[in-house]
């Protein structure tokens, strides 16, 4: 009987990456919350989204609160 070895996860994909909520939710007038920067699908997607996807969606909400 063979033994199937997981790989090992590294540290990016353990960390838990949190939400940008800050319970101020309010969309404008392009699906944009006011209070966090993200998008309405990347707040409904949030929870589906692996660390990787969550980091990139926490840049592009950088990005917007920078241009607001």
């Amino acid at each position: 009987m063979s033994v199937t070895k997981r790989p090992e996860l590294t540290e990016s994909e353990t960390e838990i990456v949190p939400s940008p909520c800050i319970r101020h939710c309010c969309l404008d007038d392009n699906d944009v919350c006011v209070g966090c920067y993200r998008t309405l699908n990347e707040i409904m997607t949030w929870q589906s989204c692996d660390n990787e996807q969550k980091r990139a969606v926490l840049r592009a909400c950088e990005t917007r609160k920078r241009a607001n």
